[in-house]
């Protein structure tokens, strides 16, 4: 692999372990959770514009590229309200475990997009990603509504993972974030309107705003950022399949910090080396695959 590559990797994998993060803070943050992405989205969008501001990067495109990057940032906040939404009416595990179907529809549907070949190899991998997670999740199948809305979830995260990787190399990384960002959250508003209104009104704590702050910046501008940026020169199917290490270190973050080391059964340990195993070997495949296409040419 080269060092250009490794770089991409490991801002990848150093993403992710902010991903994991968001979960801690998602704790510590009093409000509901729709209510936690409008704040969290517009946080966001602002450290986004003020980026673009220092580095004179322009914002201006054809509308019809703006309508684009609005509407997948409406998925992106879809995504995360169903996510939020599968943890209240079912547990943290279910929803974890229904995320984990990504990369499985990544599998599916980023050769259709790209005109490929679906690659059984990715296929598999997926599989035993999901069946990693369903050992750290320990399963009820008695929530079937909150399983529906994590698959629900799942599908969304896989349409605007591979939507960003058909224009990753085609604007500015910060851009794209800034849009997306953007459509994000007045779509989480309209939501928030349609709904219940009246959550607007709802008074923060000193503290959900110090965590909110971190949460907006940090794991959701600069991470959200590094993803789309990743995608530059790495597949749709390779960021989710980091992606799936989000929850062992989202379990061992809080099981440090929340003092949980109930859920660090032997099915965490059982399922976290599954979803180990199979991101090292498939990045094993990816670079041998690489080695022999460079022989061929």
């Amino acid at each position: 692999m080269s060092k250009s590559l490794q770089t991409y990797h490991f801002l990848l994998h150093f993403t992710v372990f902010l991903f994991g993060f968001t979960g801690i803070l998602g704790r510590l943050i009093s409000v509901s959770g729709d209510l936690l992405v409008w704040y969290r989205t517009a946080i966001a969008f602002v450290s986004i514009f003020f980026i673009l501001l220092i580095r004179k990067i322009p914002l201006l495109l054809r509308p019809r590229e703006i309508a684009r990057l609005m509407v997948i940032g409406c998925m992106v906040g879809a995504h995360w309200i169903t996510f939020f939404h599968s943890i209240k009416i079912s547990n943290v595990s279910i929803a974890l475990a229904c995320l984990s179907v990504t990369t499985l529809v990544v599998a599916f549907l980023e050769p259709l997009f790209f005109r490929t070949r679906i690659s059984m190899a990715e296929v598999f991998g997926g599989l035993f990603i999901v069946m990693g997670l369903l050992l750290i999740a320990n399963v009820q199948l008695n929530y079937m509504a909150g399983i529906v809305t994590g698959l629900s979830s799942a599908i969304l995260s896989g349409l605007f993972t591979i939507f960003n990787k058909k224009i990753a190399n085609h604007y500015d990384g910060f851009v794209i974030s800034w849009y997306e960002m953007l459509g994000a959250h007045l779509g989480v508003a309209g939501f928030i309107l349609f709904t219940e209104p009246v959550k607007f009104q709802t008074v923060l704590p000193a503290m959900d705003w110090i965590w909110l702050i971190i949460l907006g910046t940090i794991c959701t501008a600069f991470a959200y950022w590094s993803t789309v940026f990743v995608l530059k020169k790495l597949s749709a199917y390779t960021v989710v399949m980091a992606i799936n290490l989000e929850p062992i270190y989202g379990t061992l973050m809080a099981a440090f910090i929340f003092n949980e080391y109930n859920e660090l059964h032997p099915g965490f340990y059982a399922g976290s080396l599954l979803i180990i195993l199979s991101v090292f070997l498939y990045s094993l495949y990816k670079q041998r695959v690489s080695r022999l296409k460079n022989v061929k040419e």
